[in-house]
């Protein structure tokens, strides 16, 4: 079957179909990844766009249970090259074209990838329309053009309820804003006592869960459209050590006082470079994001900057002068692709005990933690 995308400047694609045979409107981005596109599909970041892949095949390795990122897929539709219906991989459980089918997502395929992503990278990212529908051209255009982006993802992808993950470690609050769960994998590797929290909690319903830490997730959309989030991490910013990934780390820039903008194309992929600014080490890092922190916007906000993006010199991370918290624009939980970045977590959580270490009374929950684990470890060894 016949599929079309038409973007907002009046470009025309015409390829097949594959997936849900329905009409879907969205934000059209590029993700320059080889692999890992079944963890696109289920990246809640994702949510309310049409994403298309630079690599020219998809589909050849099939979609398994233990490679997603959320739930269910939250993207708007999806566009590749070429769609291989037949995977070839003995872990593969069903094909692409069922995991779209399953979720509602239409996929168009065999359509120059290339030349769209060379527009998106001149224009920017831009509104789209992808239908498998016969209607006119002008229809479609006058729809396209009566559309809007969606500014609700968070409330869409955030959980609706506390649940927790519980552990031996130290007490992570992890709110969601559209978390992957490769930050819940993280954290409970290392022990963590994970508690998962809505994108809408409060300061103070934060504090009654009494947190040796907070951890800001990744999520979808203008971190200006969450503005409740800011007033909470300001209320906690100096209480507790912070930690912000991708969206977690626009929202903590914003309570510290900072400012935000729109990228003209984003940064999609898991071969963007970025630059230890106290090291000079350079990181390979893996990106979803189109907006970024205003370098202008740091002289008076408490914030120093950390790491920087080699190819575009955007701010990829930032910490704060005198409060324990820290953000990075990148995914330091990103899988499949690099894990350069993983020793994060390890920061955040020597941080979290360097404050406990300074707070009197934090200080005897240390040392009777630490006394306790020692008696137990001497009885094992008497045993």
């Amino acid at each position: 079957m016949q599929a079309r995308l038409l973007l907002e400047d009046g470009t025309l694609f015409t390829g097949l179909s594959f997936g849900a045979e329905v009409q879907t409107m969205g934000e059209v981005v590029f993700n320059t990844g080889i692999t890992g596109y079944q963890e696109v599909l289920s990246d809640p970041s994702y949510c309310g766009q049409i994403v298309t892949m630079t690599y020219p095949l998809i589909g050849n390795y099939g979609i398994s249970r233990d490679d997603f990122e959320s739930i269910r897929p939250y993207i708007h539709g999806f566009v590749v090259r070429r769609n291989e219906p037949v995977p070839s991989n003995w872990r593969a459980q069903y094909s692409l074209e069922q995991l779209l089918k399953e979720y509602g997502i239409p996929g168009i395929s065999e359509i120059d990838t290339r030349m769209l992503t060379r527009i998106l990278r001149h224009h920017g990212t831009m509104r789209g329309l992808l239908t498998t529908g016969n209607e006119r051209i002008e229809e479609l255009q006058e729809r396209l053009g009566l559309s809007t982006l969606m500014t609700d993802q968070v409330a869409r992808t955030s959980t609706k309820h506390v649940f927790s993950s519980p552990g031996n470690g130290e007490r992570i609050v992890l709110v969601d804003f559209g978390a992957k769960s490769g930050i819940l994998r993280e954290l409970t590797k290392r022990g963590c006592d994970v508690v998962v929290v809505p994108h809408d909690t409060t300061a103070e319903e934060i504090r009654r869960l009494a947190p040796d830490g907070i951890q800001l997730s990744n999520g979808p959309g203008d971190p200006k459209d969450v503005p409740h989030a800011v007033k909470m991490i300001s209320e906690l910013l100096g209480e507790y050590p912070i930690f912000g990934i991708c969206l977690g780390h626009q929202l903590f820039a914003l309570a510290c006082g900072a400012d935000t903008t729109k990228l003209k194309f984003g940064h999609r992929g898991g071969n963007h470079p970025v630059k230890e600014l106290a090291t000079n080490r350079c990181y390979i890092t893996s990106q979803n994001h189109g907006y970024t922190v205003m370098e202008d916007s740091i002289a008076n906000s408490g914030l120093t900057v950390t790491h920087i993006n080699n190819n575009d010199r955007t701010i990829e991370g930032l910490k704060h002068n005198t409060h324990p918290a820290f953000s990075v624009q990148y995914h330091p939980e990103a899988a499949p692709g690099p894990y350069d970045s993983s020793y994060l977590f390890d920061e955040f959580l020597s941080m979290i005990r360097t404050h406990k270490l300074n707070n009197p009374q934090k200080r005897r929950q240390v040392v009777l933690a630490e006394t306790l684990k020692v008696k137990g470890e001497l009885q094992y060894a008497q045993k």
